[in-house]
């Protein structure tokens, strides 16, 4: 039997973690196999490997209810629930450090469960001294698995005493009695001084207990202070922000003003000029503000820097507007229960969006704002904007197209079908640089067309048409289509897709999400390439879950860049300084070795708001997109009633209304189809079809509607987008006409048709 590599540490009394590998008896044919335990909270779980614990669980054992017996020098016995458990550890050394770590966590979980069905002290009563019961909770705690170290060394103690005793009562020379009684007298001393300690912690629990009421007020005194000096940066941030794009926005506002405010305005120019010297990297961008993006992006959530910026003042005596504080949180999701097996089941190989479901499976985001959530990581455009290099922009654009799929990692339900003609907007120019307006062009298949143009350097714009297959066991979900990335300074015009995404465990099991296929980013100027693998998740890997590597290269097809990382943590860079042939892989081919520099940082997921876990698990950003805004349009997502009754928590009512609104769309199309054959009877019609073929493909869409083979009658067309052909892919996709940004601006909606 092979030995047991090395454990986690020795387990220190109270630690909340001990982990390492043990042997676990499974039947009499395979006999002890190698398991991986974890034990945590109370709990002790088990795996086959370590790359296990991120998905799968095999067994959990709640020792709060276990009975723990040793049966050998390295066997240990756990009994749960009417369930044995037989573990088999490499070494009796180590067998000791595992049940010393059983008994502390089984002692310690007791305690938590007395103390979970012994309090009822009101709320109000912990808030006022939140800070201080902690601290006292985590002593008392402390000072309990001391407690337990003495009942086990008391135990012990007392078995080496009766061994020693029994050795006394032996026929043993008058020299080995007394080293032997020595020895039980040091055992005695041993237990008398374990007690002593005991008893010293109890002493400094009371002493803690005694000054409890100065340290609260010095905590509260800490707190105000912290919250002042938060409100006081804040403040002077907003007072930066509005008097630099003051100064930009009217930049010959001196040569206008009278000669006694002169001196001032001179002043305030004097102190941008200084400021855009210093950082002169952001030339490309000067109508914004130079400061450190990854920064302020990373903190934005500590000092509530996700707020808008008014607009710029353009009337130097007009008054500066207050800056707007977003949402951070939304109400939490209620504990509907569902049988989805009696939904799904007569699904199977149908399209997704076909499915009729109920608001139960859905999150209160429609796919439209789920696209603009592609945005969340949009400093990584800006920051590639910058770039002299076209290589490390490249490593750029590669990390922003694998941070789209990061907020997807604990996002298992099911974004709202738009209707057509829905649209959504994200206004960011002033905070952010950056105006986004997507639009539902199509819905059989159903198609979003989006563009984003930013003012920090940068344009891009997508056509994703969703395909997507539900298969028993798992739903396939195919993004089709290309999204285009221009920078302004440099024309450098990139070019991707999307990868697989496959929601595993629909019935059965606890959901999640695996991300599987290559990406290639294509530079179209200078034909410089990325190629990203996304490693699908297998059982028998040992692969790091959800990893992503890639290769940057030249046109010449030389790689200079190596690309790392996990779709829903980090990506990495790292400089090729050397390449070599290795030795023949798996498949007979010749791998190459590349020798890089220290890896480099690109990207970092942010973490998630708090309690994410009762709000759909949405980002910070995505806690933003569905907040009430003023002057947006007619058929902004925002203003769709069922989606936002789910987000208010009234699940019944939002399914009334989502069944509504989906039976109007289909009334809208029985009229559209009618008026196509009115059309074709009288002769009509706006065009024909150029073959069968495309007669044939035309029927297919719900928004195009064809009556016979000669002639086609052309039905929806979308509002903000109109079809062309991309001159690099060779496509036709809807792309951006203009005018949305126009009628936001004088509120004239009229050409929007009421789809609510």
């Amino acid at each position: 039997m092979s030995s047991v590599s090395t454990l986690a540490g020795a387990p220190a009394p109270g630690s909340d973690t001990y982990k390492g590998w043990l042997f676990k008896w499974t039947n009499y044919l395979k006999g002890y196999q190698r398991r991986w335990f974890v034990l945590s909270n109370g709990l002790l779980s088990y795996y086959r490997t370590q790359a296990e614990m991120a998905h799968t669980c095999r067994g959990t054992i709640n020792l709060a209810t276990a009975h723990i017996d040793t049966e050998d020098a390295c066997n240990i016995v756990l009994s749960s629930g009417g369930r044995t458990y037989h573990l088999k550890a490499s070494t009796e050394v180590e067998r000791q450090r595992w049940v010393t770590a059983l008994e502390l966590a089984k002692a310690k979980a007791i305690r938590m469960m007395n103390d979970q069905s012994g309090d009822e002290e009101p709320t109000t009563q912990s808030d006022r001294s939140e800070g201080i019961q902690g601290t006292l909770k985590t002593l008392i705690s402390k000072l309990d698995d001391l407690s337990t170290c003495n009942d086990l060394i008391a135990k012990h103690g007392a078995a080496l005493q009766r061994s020693l005793s029994e050795l006394e009562a032996l026929r043993v020379p008058v020299e080995g009695g007394e080293k032997i009684k020595g020895v039980n007298e040091r055992a005695t001393l041993f237990r008398i001084t374990s007690n002593a300690m005991i008893n010293a912690c109890r002493d400094f629990l009371d002493l803690a207990e005694t000054h409890s009421r100065r340290w609260q007020r010095a905590l509260q005194y800490e707190r105000e202070q912290r919250i002042h000096l938060e409100e006081t940066i804040e403040q002077l941030a907003k007072q930066h922000n509005s008097l630099e794009r003051a100064w930009r926005e009217a930049p010959t506002l001196s040569a206008n003003t009278p000669r006694g405010s002169e001196r001032p305005q001179k002043g305030e120019a004097s102190d941008e000029d200084e400021d855009t010297e210093y950082f002169d990297a952001m030339e490309d961008s000067p109508a914004f503000i130079t400061v450190t993006a990854t920064e302020n992006t990373q903190h934005r959530s500590l000092l509530s820097l996700s707020l808008s910026v008014s607009p710029s003042c353009k009337d130097s005596g007009k008054e500066l507007q207050p800056l707007r504080r977003r949402r951070s949180h939304i109400p939490d999701k209620p504990n509907y229960s569902l049988n989805l097996w009696s939904i799904m089941k007569n699904c199977i190989g149908k399209e997704l969006s076909k499915i009729p479901m109920p608001v139960n499976f859905n999150e209160p985001l429609s796919m439209l704002q789920r696209l603009t959530e592609d945005l969340e990581y949009h400093e990584l455009l800006d920051k590639a904007a910058r770039c002299e290099s076209s290589l490390e922009q490249l490593c750029l654009v590669a990390a922003f197209s694998v941070s789209s799929y990061s907020t997807t990692v604990h996002r298992t339900a099911k974004p709202f079908n738009p209707l057509l003609g829905e649209t959504y907007e994200l206004d960011r120019l002033d905070d952010l640089g950056y105006r986004s307006l997507c639009e539902q062009v199509s819905h059989h298949p159903p198609a979003a067309a989006h563009h984003v143009i930013s003012q920090r350097g940068w344009t891009l714009w997508q056509q994703i048409t969703i395909s997507s297959k539900f298969r028993g066991k798992y739903l396939s979900i195919m993004p089709l289509g290309a999204i285009h990335l221009q920078f302004h300074s440099s024309e450098n015009h990139y070019v991707w897709r999307k990868v697989i995404s496959t929601v595993h465990n629909i019935i059965v099991g606890k959901l999640w999400i695996d991300q599987s296929g290559d990406i290639e980013i294509v530079n179209h100027r200078t034909k410089e390439t990325c190629q990203l693998k996304f490693s699908p998740y297998s059982y028998f890997s040992r692969d790091v879950p959800r990893k992503v590597t890639g290769v940057v290269s030249d046109s010449g097809g030389q790689a200079h860049y190596i690309l790392s990382g996990t779709w829903d943590d980090k990506i990495e860079s790292s400089k090729i300084v050397q390449s070599s042939k290795g030795g023949s892989g798996s498949e007979g081919k010749q791998k190459t070795v590349y020798q890089t520099l220290s890896p480099k940082l690109l990207w970092k997921k942010y973490p998630l708001p708090d309690n994410a876990e009762n709000m759909y698990f949405f980002s910070s950003l995505a806690l933003t997109l569905n907040e009430p805004e003023d002057g947006v349009g007619l058929t902004d997502s925002r203003l769709r009633p069922d989606q936002r009754l789910m987000e208010a928590g009234r699940w019944d009512e939002a399914n009334s209304e989502k069944q509504r609104l989906e039976e109007k769309q289909r009334a809208v199309r029985r009229r559209r189809e009618a008026e196509a054959t009115d059309a074709l009877d009288n002769g009509k019609t706006s065009r024909k079809p150029e073959s069968p073929e495309a007669w044939s493909k035309a029927l297919k869409l719900s928004d195009a509607c064809v009556s016979s083979p000669g002639r086609e009658y052309e039905g929806f067309q979308p509002q903000w987008f109109h079809k062309r052909k991309n001159a690099i892919t060779g496509e036709t996709t809807f792309v951006y006409k203009g005018g949305y940004w126009e009628a936001k601006d004088s509120q004239d909606w009229s050409t929007c048709s009421e789809i609510f």
